[in-house]
């Protein structure tokens, strides 16, 4: 009798409508994947064996398999929504229940700092110590940063400049920081002191004979090493070779070929020592007074790095004069990067990582089990998850300030709901058909 394959017909047409409902239902959700309705055809067993004349007794809803392609990426004003472009999944956890997965990277801090999704559950990743060293292990909920990042003191200062061979020794016997003239050339930069209060620098390089410079450094326009008199003492002299170039190490250690030298002195104006690869340390830098008439807390230790410098017929100029000191500065901004590195931005210019977002990928996705707002969880189908950091094997990367539209197709959606509904139509007319054959069987005399 035809009443159970239009039955069922009926059945399988009503759940693909259900489907495609659904589909459209979440064609403007974030990280939602379609759906799709898959049926099987289904035969009656027979105790003599099947044959080939044997009539199937309809359709079957054999699976509704979620489908994990790629949706299209659309950009926000907000630097903690994420995008994977690839075929990873976040993991995310309540703290109580399994780990459980999704593809949408609405994200925002809560009040204790953690990356939370909108149903309160923290993304999962690698937490980076307080020197911003990220080593991957075990994922934890990540925390972002709440407070301010404590001041640096500077302990190495890289100075890159071009010596003008071309300059006429400088005039007098002794230096004076408010006469150019009795000084070649000078440059300046802030350093930081233990508490982050700034220090001004002062570097002046003073020609006093061919190839052979002195170099004099104040701190707020006070020398750092003066003699009994109160006179600028120099902290190191420079000898270039007479080739030009910069001051290279040898392997024996002496000064060959090119290589030049650089002496250091004390406040007697002694030699300490003389070295030849451009790298020495600067004297200590005593307190000094502030524009608010507080005191640094002075600064010692600093290894100053000339080894770059070089001289040549041309211009004096700084190519590169860099330190590693920093003020105190507050938390200002969050960014993560396509590798999943969160970093921290503060007001000081500096940033650190904070963290590594943990992504996952499954052997067989379609395996997973919803658990809806927009999140699955793993099962024995899916196989267990194997994670990584976005960019290793299939992750993907991730893109910040965007987020993964759903994959519907709405156009693709609506056809297929006119041919379910069409479907659905033939099916009745089948159950239709069939009263009528039986209407006639019953009206016989």
């Amino acid at each position: 009798m035809g009443f159970q394959q239009g039955l069922s017909g009926l059945n399988v047409s009503s759940r693909n409508l259900e489907v495609i409902g659904n589909n459209v239902a979440n064609a403007g959700t974030f990280g939602a994947k379609f759906s799709r309705a898959e049926f099987s055809d289904m035969f009656a067993n027979a105790l003599n064996g099947a044959g080939s004349n044997n009539i199937g007794i309809g359709a079957n809803l054999g699976a509704v398999a979620q489908q994990f392609t790629q949706g299209n990426i659309t950009t926000t004003e907000n630097p903690m929504d994420l995008a994977i472009n690839g075929n990873g999944f976040f993991q995310l956890s309540d703290g109580e229940n399994p780990t459980v997965y999704s593809r949408n990277g609405q994200f925002k801090l809560n009040r204790e700092g953690f990356i939370v999704n909108n149903a309160g559950h923290k993304l999962l990743g690698y937490q980076a110590d307080n020197q911003g060293t990220i080593v991957p292990s075990q994922a934890t909920e990540l925390t972002l940063p709440t407070s301010g990042i404590e001041p640096n003191q500077t302990d190495r200062i890289n100075l890159e400049m071009t010596f003008d061979s071309r300059a006429a020794v400088a005039s007098g016997t002794a230096i004076d920081f408010n006469d150019p003239n009795t000084y070649s050339f000078a440059t300046s930069q802030t350093a930081y002191d233990v508490k982050g209060q700034s220090v001004g620098l002062t570097y002046y390089m003073r020609k006093t004979s061919a190839d052979n410079w002195d170099v004099y450094v104040a701190a707020n326009g006070n020398s750092i090493q003066s003699d009994g008199a109160g006179d600028p003492v120099r902290v190191a002299s420079i000898t270039f070779a007479a080739s030009g170039g910069n001051p290279t190490t040898t392997n024996a250690g002496a000064v060959q070929g090119d290589a030049g030298t650089i002496t250091t002195y004390d406040s007697a104006n002694n030699p300490l020592t003389t070295v030849t690869d451009g790298k020495f340390t600067l004297p200590d830098i005593p307190q000094v007074a502030m524009s608010s008439g507080a005191l640094t807390e002075g600064i010692s230790g600093i290894g100053f790095d000339l080894s770059k410098s070089a001289e040549y017929g041309s211009s004096f100029a700084v190519t590169g004069l860099t330190q590693t000191g920093y003020a105190p500065g507050q938390l200002t901004s969050i960014t993560i990067e396509s590798n999943g590195i969160v970093m921290a931005r503060y007001s000081n210019g500096q940033s650190k990582p904070a963290g590594q977002v943990e992504l996952a990928t499954f052997r067989n996705p379609q395996g997973l089990q919803p658990k809806g707002g927009n999140e699955w969880s793993a099962t024995y189908a899916s196989g267990d998850p194997v994670t990584g950091i976005p960019g290793d094997g299939n992750m993907g990367l991730l893109q910040s300030g965007a987020l993964e539209e759903s994959n519907v197709d709405l156009t693709g959606e609506l056809v297929n709901m006119i041919v379910a509904q069409r479907m659905y139509q033939a099916n009745a007319q089948t159950i239709k058909a069939e009263d009528q054959v039986l209407q006639t069987l019953v009206n016989l005399r």
